[in-house]
């Protein structure tokens, strides 16, 4: 996605923990964990800009980060049939000078689903690396999403429109 934008850019593992308090809510966590990942590397060279990001699924007062197996991936797609959910994914941005974080919600209304399209789904496509379960660029998002309210790039994990507006302010 960042090719898409123009912009060169060089992919840096970092571990960091992705745990965060239980009195987070919303974009709140995804916050708190964007933020987390940036202050795991210092020492940035005097040009370099860090981004980094982190994206969760809010359904019905709930969490839906990556599934741990599948079974659960099953019973998150179950529980989004048919229903409107939300996508925040925050993205810091992190210079020698500064930081800033940001977020971008979408809202995203699912079909519903028959237990044989989720098996089919997860079989084929193997969400076990995605929030809630899914990939809207994948066969989930292709025929079962009726409904998008946002931007569709931060549902794949960074807000793109936002990202570049930033940029250029930081």
């Amino acid at each position: 996605m960042l090719k898409g934008l123009g912009i060169g850019f060089e992919i840096i593992k970092i571990s960091a923990d992705e745990s965060f308090p239980e009195d987070l809510n919303r974009e709140k966590i995804t916050e708190y964990i964007s933020r987390n990942k940036a202050e795991a590397i210092e020492n940035l060279n005097e040009n370099e800009i860090l981004i980094t990001a982190d994206t969760l699924v809010w359904l019905e007062n709930s969490v839906l980060g990556k599934p741990k197996d599948h079974n659960d991936a099953f019973s998150m797609i179950r529980n989004m049939s048919g229903k409107t959910h939300e996508v925040f994914t925050s993205v810091t941005l992190k210079s020698k000078e500064k930081s800033i974080t940001f977020s971008e919600i979408t809202e995203v209304t699912f079909d519903e689903f028959s237990d044989e399209e989720i098996e089919f789904y997860i079989r084929n496509f193997k969400p076990f690396d995605k929030a809630g379960a899914y990939g809207i660029q994948d066969w989930l998002g292709y025929v079962k999403i009726s409904k998008i309210n946002g931007c569709y790039y931060n549902v794949m994990g960074l807000p793109l429109r936002k990202l570049y507006s930033e940029l250029l302010n930081f």
